[in-house]
Order: C-alpha cells, then sequence, then structure tokens
C-alpha cells in the first residue's frame, strides 16, 4: 500500500478500481493485487 499524491498512474492499469472509503480514495485491483494505494 502506497500514499500518493496522485492516483492517475494507478488508476490507467488494467483491473483496477477506484474506491472511496471513509473519506479517503482507495485504488484497489484484483489482477494484480500489489497495485495497491491511498489517497487523502
Amino acid at each position: 500500500m502506497k500514499v500518493r499524491n496522485s492516483l492517475k498512474s494507478l488508476k490507467n492499469q488494467p483491473g483496477s478500481q477506484i474506491v472511496r472509503r471513509r473519506g479517503r480514495v482507495f485504488v484497489i485491483n484484483k489482477k494484480n493485487p500489489r497495485l495497491k494505494a491511498r489517497q487523502g
């Protein structure tokens, strides 16, 4: 899990989804589970 300023590069990866939880923005990816990030 990385904390990043911009999730733009991660959301362009195949299979990634942007999810809002508890006021934060997360990127999760079922195809490549290493690509997890949080913003905010």
